[in-house]
């Protein structure tokens, strides 16, 4: 698992969240959330910065570059 799958599912457990309320939070699928947080997809740089904006972290953080 990538340090951002890791982090994703960590950030999203903290908020109370699950891939469903999140998805329909920030409008990605909970499929797409799901494979970003299994590490069997890397997002792209702007969906990396929603998910820093949404959490209210650096996406350096998300990156495991903290």
């Amino acid at each position: 698992m990538t340090k951002f799958a890791e982090r994703l599912k960590e950030l999203r457990e903290e908020a109370g969240l699950s891939m469903r309320q999140l998805s329909a939070k920030i409008g990605f699928t909970d499929v797409a959330i799901g494979k970003w947080e299994k590490g069997l997809q890397v997002p792209n740089i702007d969906t990396l910065n929603v998910f820093a904006d949404f959490f209210g972290v650096s996406a350096d953080y998300l990156l495991g570059r903290d």
